[in-house]
């Protein structure tokens, strides 16, 4: 028998055999090119997330470095307090005492100034501002810390004001206001009108109080009034502290009506120390012209939900009469 017989016959023309070979490489080439594409996007998209997130990193710590590169030198601190006075707000207690603390605790700050531009807000966050800035004065007395109003320092914005060296102001600012309120709506005889019966049930005789659908009885108006004065009292005190014999009480018997006035007269009242805006401070008064921002920034996530409209869904809970309170506006 010649050798021949012994060798693998090769696959005729239309053998089974062949196409079945064929087929299987055209899968195991497909199956490795597309387990190559996968792992190619694969490092693209990781890549992409990885420089997302470094140029996160890069402009968190750009900030941080400026602010540390630029108080390399003696410089003019500022802490700005814009907008509401309030909790998850701009200017909100935490993040005005963080920027006050970083910047009294600099080595190279020659001088603090509080830029104010706020129509006031709640009385505990103004007061907490009020109190860290004289603690941090107490503690760093060769640091003097000035006020600065811009177009508006009214109320609250005032009461944290008052605790500076010296205020500062435009003559067209709008500063004062010193008082306390609360309000809401009363649509009770609306729903007599329309026939609407208001079924409210409390465990406790006053918890519904200042429901809008439900009258407001004597006792509960004096209640609240009493407590509204006696924050008012508060914040008197506090001014006075602060201010001292600087205040014209006696020949302004409104002082703490709750009006409020232009910084020209201001500086009459007492509410005022001197015309002049931060630059001026930092380089006529300070002596130090540079000046080095310390006021938090918000942070992306802030940002972010921001843009998703946060802040557009708790004032419509406030229009609905959802969250009730008081504040020094």
């Amino acid at each position: 028998m010649s050798d021949q017989s012994h060798e693998n016959p090769q696959p005729k023309q239309g053998d089974p055999s062949r196409w079945e070979r064929e087929l299987l490489n055209k899968v195991v080439m497909t199956s490795l090119n597309e387990g190559r594409r996968a792992r190619r996007w694969g490092i693209f998209f990781k890549s992409l997330t990885f420089l997302y997130l470094f140029l996160l990193l890069t402009i968190w710590w750009s900030d941080d470095i400026d602010v540390k590169m630029a108080g390399s030198e003696k410089h003019t601190a500022l802490v700005e307090v814009n907008g509401i006075i309030a909790p998850d707000t701009k200017a909100s207690a935490d993040k005005v005492v963080t920027g006050l603390r970083n910047a009294f605790e600099d080595k190279n700050t020659k001088g603090v100034i509080l830029r104010l531009n706020t129509p006031g807000g709640s009385p505990v966050q103004s007061r907490y501002i009020n109190q860290e800035i004289t603690r941090l004065r107490e503690k760093y007395p060769d640091i003097p810390l000035y006020a600065v109003i811009v177009d508006m320092c009214a109320s609250g914005g005032y009461y944290i004001a008052a605790a500076a060296d010296e205020i500062y102001a435009d003559e067209g600012s709008i500063v004062g206001s010193i008082g306390v309120l609360m309000n809401g709506f009363g649509f009770v005889d609306v729903m007599q009108e329309l026939g609407i019966e208001r079924r409210l049930m409390t465990a406790g005789e006053h918890k519904g109080i200042l429901d809008p659908f439900s009258p407001v009885n004597d006792y509960e108006r004096e209640h609240i009034q009493r407590m509204l004065d006696q924050l008012h009292a508060q914040f008197i005190e506090t001014v006075k502290q602060g201010r001292g014999e600087r205040l014209k009480v006696d020949e302004y018997p409104e002082l703490f009506s709750g009006l409020f006035w232009s910084g020209e007269e201001g500086l009459k009242i007492g509410l005022v120390d001197a015309f002049g805006s931060s630059s001026y401070v930092a380089r006529e008064v300070i002596g130090a012209e540079d000046i080095v921002d310390f006021t938090p920034e918000e942070d992306i996530w802030d940002r972010f939900a921001e843009k998703l409209g946060t802040g557009a869904a708790q004032a419509i809970a406030r229009m609905g009469g959802l969250t009730e309170g008081w504040s020094l506006r």
